[in-house]
């Protein structure tokens, strides 16, 4: 069972203020301050109170106006040095809250990053491309607006309220008691829209999350948008987005301002009874005028804080709702982190009466007891149909999805025994569709080996048969290759992800073959660097042209997720089975 929303409220908001605790150094000071600034603020309606009270007094009892005016003009400097001095230590409070506010979120997003590059690959195969980064960044944005804003104006709202309820009742406990009449029907209202507020928060955030989500997954693939003239059509999957998040923030809008105007009226409608009471109290002689007057300047100020905790306590069940997707998302568990962090692999690999199937599909198994061995430094080629299992193979190899049955092993030992940071390090990937970051080429290639020397970079671009067509781009290697490799054909990206992999001096090489979408030259450069990249390394290839084939020293044949046939390729076109069937229908 479920905690109870408030108390799940509760505990989100404190996990959310443990981060900032972690900068007491700074938010400590600048909470004093904040306190020191809201008792000064009190200042205002105290020499307010003194400068209407006192010298209405002294009218009376016919004292020299020269006196008057004399405690009139004292009066107004020490509530000027008292404004002043409040202005200065709001400004380093201000500072201090905002220095303390964004380190706090600074590490809150550090923690979130480096638990999301850990979680499993399952975890991502969940994930519809960029829901979750829209999802993070706009819970993050309540959460800054909370640690910023909110909580600072909790804190000087909350030392206001009291200060003033002190200061009312000891103008007049009866009067002060007729408003505070007033507290626990805001109460009973503040906890049952709140509970409205965060419900609709959450799925405004959801709402908001799914419209970026379109964006993303429209500029990403832009060229298939353009190619179907589909423009039309995502303009009305965004449109429909936004209609639903306009539709959750409408009725959210009405749940809000209907606290709001109860608030107000509650509020006000107080303060009007309580000061008609204290009208009839003056009359009839039970309050002095000065009393009354400090009884009527102070309860502004104790209205104005408990108008202003409505949306503060909107704001907190707001941030309540961001919080638990959060939390939701570090309550993942990553990746195992055991096993020997020193593992050096020799290049063997055995895959033991492997079965696997995915988690999400636990009804259908992908590999189906699977047997093999690869030798050091063996180049082995896996062939066979589309969904036959030989993707799942290299994602088995990179740890990325936990085994149904059996093992596999790297040199003898368990894979489960070898740290995952140890196992990948030593292994790299060339994918049929490279994936570029934004940066530079110089950055891409470096990936390999992040902190490697120019020198490096430039002589694995050179065993790549890259560096002479890098070298002719106005900026070379300081050239952007724009959003995922865009400004770079098919045959360059190619060519920079084998330049990364060469960088990476890898003692297991992962090729899903690229050269099946490439012109002949580009397949010639390429195949020209991938020879240099799997000489004196195990490698394993996605075979899809019967070129790569015919030079392996294996061929593993895989259909419906077992190896139907293995060995070389003239003692398998020799027999009458998959392979000679794929190599004569040319579905290699």
């Amino acid at each position: 069972m479920s905690p109870p929303k408030t108390k799940r409220s509760i505990s989100a908001l404190r996990w959310i203020f443990g981060y900032l605790m972690q900068e007491k150094a700074v938010f400590f000071p600048s909470l004093a301050a904040l306190f020191f600034t809201a008792i000064l603020s009190l200042g205002f309606p105290y020499f307010l109170k003194e400068l209407v009270g006192n010298p209405s007094d002294a009218l009376h009892q016919h004292v020299d106006p020269q006196v008057i005016l004399q405690r009139s003009n004292l009066l107004v400097l020490q509530l000027s040095g008292v404004l002043a001095l409040q202005a200065f230590v709001a400004f380093f409070r201000v500072q201090g809250f905002i220095r303390s506010g964004e380190a706090a979120l600074n590490r809150l997003r550090r923690e979130l990053f480096a638990h999301l590059v850990r979680l499993p690959m399952s975890f991502f195969h969940e994930q519809r491309s960029g829901a979750l980064s829209n999802r993070i960044a706009a819970d993050l944005g309540v959460v800054r607006d909370t640690l910023l804003n909110t909580v600072p104006q909790a804190v000087r709202q909350s030392v206001v309220l009291v200060g003033g309820l002190i200061f009312i009742f000891i103008s007049s406990w009866k009067l002060s008691l007729i408003m505070l009449g007033s507290v626990p029907i805001v109460v009973l209202a503040i906890a049952f829209f709140g509970k409205k507020v965060r419900d609709y928060s959450k799925a405004a955030q959801d709402s908001l999350a799914e419209a970026g989500t379109v964006i993303e997954e429209t500029v990403q693939g832009i060229t298939d948008v353009k190619s179907y003239t589909n423009e039309p059509f995502e303009c009305t999957r965004y449109s429909d987005s936004l209609e639903r998040f306009l539709g959750v923030t409408k009725r959210g809008a009405k749940t809000r301002a209907a606290f709001l105007s109860f608030i107000i009226f509650a509020l006000f409608g107080t303060i009007s009874f309580v000061v008609w009471y204290g009208a009839k109290m003056l009359a009839t002689g039970q309050i002095s005028w000065t009393h009354f007057a400090s009884f009527i300047l102070f309860s502004i100020f104790v209205g104005a804080s408990l108008g202003a905790f409505p949306e503060i306590i909107s704001q907190l069940q707001q941030t309540a709702g961001a919080t638990d997707r959060l939390r939701e998302l570090l309550d993942n568990p990553t990746e195992r982190a055991d096993g020997d962090p020193l593992a050096k692999l020799g290049g063997s690999i055995a895959f033991d009466h492997v079965s696997f199937q995915y988690p999400s599909r636990p009804d259908v198994r992908v590999l189906e007891d699977l047997n093999f061995i690869i030798e050091p430094g063996q180049r082995v080629a896996l062939v066979g149909p589309s969904g036959a299992g030989k993707s799942t193979v290299f994602s088995l190899i990179l740890g990325f999805n936990h085994l149904a049955d059996g093992q596999i092993l790297f040199d003898g030992r368990s894979a489960t025994t070898l740290a995952l940071q140890a196992l990948r390090s030593q292994i790299a990937i060339v994918p049929q569709e490279v994936l570029l970051f934004g940066g530079s080429i110089l950055e891409n290639i470096e990936y390999g080996k992040p902190g490697a020397t120019h020198g490096e970079i430039q002589d694995a671009a050179r065993l790549a048969n890259a560096r002479d067509f890098i070298t002719e781009l106005p900026e070379g290697f300081d050239t952007r290759v724009g959003p995922r490799g865009t400004k770079l054909s098919g045959g360059q990206r190619q060519r920079i992800a084998i330049a990364r992999a060469i960088l990476a001096d890898p003692r297991i090489l992962l090729l899903d073959e690229a050269t099946s979408a490439l012109d002949s030259e580009s397949e010639r450069l390429v195949n020209e660097a991938l020879e240099r990249l799997m000489k004196g390394r195990t490698s394993l290839v996605i075979a899809h042209r019967l070129s790569t084939v015919r030079h392996a020293d294996r061929i593993l044949v895989f259909n419906r997720g077992q190896i139907v046939e293995c060995g070389t390729h003239d003692a398998l076109i020799e027999r009458a089975g998959t392979y000679r069937f794929l190599v004569e229908t040319q579905l290699l």
